[in-house]
């Protein structure tokens, strides 16, 4: 991914157009231990699983909060062990872009600048549970940009591709 400095965006900044973050923080976050104290007895082999979202409103004309949506679930012999949901949010200012590279920058570029301080979240709220932390993987927005476009123009020409859900 390209570098984003402040006051441009993606190291090709063209005139005219500016990039800029406002504020990044917490809007939301949850953590349930639903078995515990009994699911601390057994041997810790949990299957994990993530769950991404990504949503974003316009504020006004060039200003829009993207939300990061982060939901772990970890399970140990079919039983929840725990799920923690942390809703990383963050202002952004973008002037000057077209709406292809206006909805890139907000699919993809804002999402992985607010993925640190969510996986630092999650990390925290695991660890306060009393679970082994939890160091979440480097996710590739692009690529989940990417999927999600291929998947909406799919969805536009009516048909679904290939049927199978992207892993």
């Amino acid at each position: 991914m390209a570098e984003a400095q402040q006051g441009g965006a993606a190291g090709q900044q063209q005139p005219g157009q500016q990039f800029a973050i406002h504020k990044i923080y917490l809007k939301d976050m949850s953590f349930e231990a639903p078995n515990a104290p009994a699911i601390f007895r057994g041997e810790w082999k949990p299957k994990v699983n993530l769950d991404l979202q990504v949503e974003n409103h316009q504020l006004d004309e060039t200003t829009y909060e993207v939300v990061l949506k982060t939901t772990v679930t970890a399970e140990l012999e079919e039983q929840t062990a725990y799920l923690c949901e942390v809703h990383q949010a963050g202002v952004f200012a973008l002037k000057g872009f077209d709406d292809n590279t206006r909805g890139a920058l907000l699919g993809s570029y804002c999402p992985a600048t607010l993925f640190p301080y969510a996986r630092e979240a999650v990390s925290d709220l695991v660890g306060k549970g009393g679970f082994p932390q939890l160091a979440l993987a480097p996710v590739n927005f692009d690529a989940l940009y990417m999927q999600q476009r291929q998947r909406a123009q799919q969805a536009a020409k009516g048909g679904n591709g290939d049927g199978q859900k992207p892993a």
